[in-house]
């Protein structure tokens, strides 16, 4: 079983994002193509760049439900009013922290993602993800590997 944790948040937050919506949760190939895209623009604009400059510096990659669909995107923490971004609120609460390693930054993010959605939930059988949305962010080290963490609210189940 994958290695995870869990952390209690004792105070709702907030991110910020650039992102989009993906109309057929099930198509994989074309939501990522897309989620590609839309980093690609933001990147080429400077509104990423922007964005992490008024906040710790720190990227995250976010899954979120805005109005029932499923939305992706790349921001930061905090609540920041630039034009184009979106202000997601983040519920207090406990959080399933699941790590991840790797030499690869641009799809380390992705791999834990991977994942979590592809086993990894079924296999915890102690808590379940109750969203509303998760995110994850890669740091590197001072050896040039990359570390992750893939942060979803989560509840205890009661036995």
């Amino acid at each position: 079983m994958t290695n995870y944790s869990i952390r209690t948040i004792s105070e709702n937050y907030k991110m910020t994002a650039f992102g989009v919506t993906l109309e057929d949760y099930n198509d994989w190939a074309g939501n990522a193509a897309k989620t590609a895209a839309k980093k690609a623009e933001i990147t080429e604009n400077g509104k990423l760049a922007a964005l992490l400059a008024l906040a710790d510096g720190q990227e995250y990659q976010i899954n979120y439900a805005i109005d029932r669909k499923a939305w992706r995107g790349f921001g930061v923490m905090g609540e920041f009013d630039v034009e184009g971004a979106v202000v997601l609120d983040f519920l207090a609460g406990d959080y399933l922290v699941v790590p991840g390693t790797g030499a690869d930054r641009d799809h380390l993010a992705d791999e834990i993602t991977g994942s979590v959605f592809g086993g990894m939930l079924q296999e915890i059988t102690a808590y379940k993800y109750v969203g509303p949305g998760n995110s994850t962010f890669v740091k590197a080290d001072e050896n040039g590997e990359f570390y992750g963490e893939m942060w979803l609210r989560a509840k205890k189940v009661e036995e």
